[in-house]
């Protein structure tokens, strides 16, 4: 059983997530908190698997929250996703130099966050797709010449495609739509990838794809 503390200062945004959660019967919903401190106290008193922080909160804001939880290593087993429906670059970065295993927006569906759970919960991180597409335009904007990564060479031309695909921010459904495959086969593919390249993510697969400069156009 994953077992997750909601953290958000909306009443209504905290019971839909825990209804939402719950859904799952692999997910359970052992706290909340309504401010950052509050995450804080709860997190030590309750060491669930994973935290479900939002970032604009009052007392504490959930930036604030994510480095005092990471700064204490008797709650390394705690991870922390971030919430929310701000997208800002300042608040990207800084959640994922906090080391926060994930990013994501409320606009996130509710099987995509059921399943960011229990990514994050197998060790795993993720950011929403917009937010890689965003990663990978700042990338972008500071060019240097493709340096083919040599792991790629153990790919076959289509998980080439699909790697592509994935350095374009593209999600599951996506890369299927595209490549005339189904979702299933596209997961199947994405699982392969990152097993041949010992990537740790989608994210770092996005990053590999971008610096040896593979486009999904070709």
């Amino acid at each position: 059983m994953i077992r997750v503390l909601v953290v958000d200062d909306q009443d209504l945004v905290r019971a839909g997530l825990r209804t939402l959660l719950e859904n799952d019967p692999d997910i359970s919903v052992v706290g909340e908190a309504a401010d950052g401190r509050a995450a804080l106290l709860r997190v030590r008193d309750l060491r669930p698997d994973i935290v479900l922080m939002d970032i604009r909160m009052p007392v504490m804001d959930g930036l604030a929250a994510t480095a005092a939880i990471r700064a204490d290593d008797s709650l390394a087993g705690s991870r922390i996703l971030i919430l929310t429906t701000f997208d800002e670059d300042e608040d990207i970065a800084q959640a994922i130099a906090l080391g926060a295993a994930g990013y994501l927006l409320k606009d996130t569906s509710s099987d995509e966050l059921r399943r960011a759970v229990h990514t994050a919960a197998a060790g795993g991180n993720l950011l929403s797709p917009s937010i890689t597409r965003r990663v990978m335009e700042r990338l972008a904007r500071a060019p240097k010449p493709p340096e083919p990564d040599p792991r790629l060479s153990a790919l076959t031309e289509r998980e080439l495609a699909v790697l592509a695909r994935i350095g374009s921010g593209e999600t599951n459904d996506e890369i299927a739509a595209a490549l005339h495959i189904s979702p299933a086969t596209a997961r199947t593919y994405v699982s392969r990838i990152l097993f041949k390249l010992g990537a740790r993510d989608r994210t770092a697969l996005a990053v590999i794809a971008h610096r040896s400069g593979l486009d999904p156009t070709n």
